[in-house]
């Protein structure tokens, strides 16, 4: 699989609310050909773009996502949290998402994000949504999530979607759990990763990208050590420094 150095997390998180088309439009601008993004489901089993559990952090609503129905989030502003231009911007669906990939030239890591207990329904959703909705002959987005009973579900159902699985400290039995989902890649946290241990997944056939690295000293650092790519909230400064 192919995937550039630098993605854009979230779309362009420190520049445009963080899960929105808005996002994504601003890493396009940013020069960035790869996203992140959080896929999730809303009460009434619609998958939307949305990180946390709770609504309260990137939205003008409160409580958790999995109780308010899709017109009940469509309802609220997800853009004014981050500045006043952006009010009135909304969460958007994945199909609404995909859509606008497609029309910006981008592929994107689309991590599933469930809500405690709907690991697997999440997963199924998900990937549902992405079989109809993704062109047969472009190249596949690449499935990640923390979530290993999604990641189970993503690789019975979709097999023809690469994956990834997503560490934040070091399993002891990482590559059991990468055969396990029949992943090709490794997503650790950049803070716990170590040069050793980017040598012995590189070496056992996985590529590397790690979240979330936003100073170009450590980037290159992490280059140097042999990690394929990093996600990244400043996709554009990254792209300027390391002209990756």
């Amino acid at each position: 699989m192919r995937v550039p150095r630098i993605i854009g997390h979230r779309g362009a998180a420190q520049a445009a609310p963080e899960n929105t088309l808005e996002g994504l439009r601003e890493a396009k601008r940013q020069g960035a050909a790869w996203v992140e993004v959080d896929a999730k489901l809303t009460a009434d089993n619609h998958v939307i773009l949305l990180h946390d559990d709770l609504l309260d952090r990137t939205t003008s609503g409160q409580g958790a996502a999995a109780q308010f129905t899709l017109e009940q989030i469509r309802a609220l502003d997800a853009g004014s949290w981050l500045a006043p231009a952006f009010a009135g911007v909304r969460v958007p669906t994945l199909e609404e998402a995909v859509h606008e990939l497609i029309a910006l030239g981008l592929n994107c890591n689309v991590e599933i994000k469930p809500c405690p207990g709907r690991e697997q329904l999440t997963a199924e959703f998900v990937m549902r949504e992405l079989q109809r909705l993704w062109p047969a002959q472009a190249e596949k987005p690449l499935i990640s999530s923390f979530a290993y009973a999604s990641l189970e579900v993503a690789h019975r159902l979709a097999p023809e979607f690469p994956r990834a699985v997503l560490v934040e400290e070091v399993p002891a039995d990482w590559q059991a759990l990468c055969g396990g989902v029949g992943g090709v890649v490794l997503n650790p946290w950049h803070k716990t990763l170590t040069p050793e241990w980017t040598k012995a997944v590189k070496k056992a056939g996985y590529q590397v990208i790690s979240y979330t690295v936003n100073e170009t000293a450590r980037a290159r650092e992490l280059f140097d050590w042999g990690v394929d790519a990093v996600f990244s909230d400043v996709p554009g400064q990254l792209l300027k420094d390391l002209g990756a």
